[in-house]
């Protein structure tokens, strides 16, 4: 019920990790809480919510304005 995803599309170039972030995606709205971390701003507006953590501390936790929701937003 629970995935941990450490850099799902570290290594992948952008239409490769688009399509990953859409298999996350599916595995999401089937149920599954997923627990994504990532470097990449783009790859973090998939999300619904965004914490960030600074040397090992919360900075910051909030709702994602912005979220991508499809294989052309990804791409941007």
């Amino acid at each position: 019920p629970v995935i941990f995803a450490d850099e799902p599309t570290g290594n992948l170039d952008s239409h490769s990790g688009v399509i990953v972030m859409e298999i996350i995606q599916k595995l999401h709205q089937e149920g599954r809480t997923i627990i994504l971390i990532t470097h990449e701003t783009n790859t973090a507006r998939y999300a619904e919510r965004i914490v960030r953590i600074v040397d090992g501390l919360i900075d910051s936790d909030e709702k994602v304005k912005d979220r991508i929701k499809n294989h052309s937003e990804g791409l941007k």
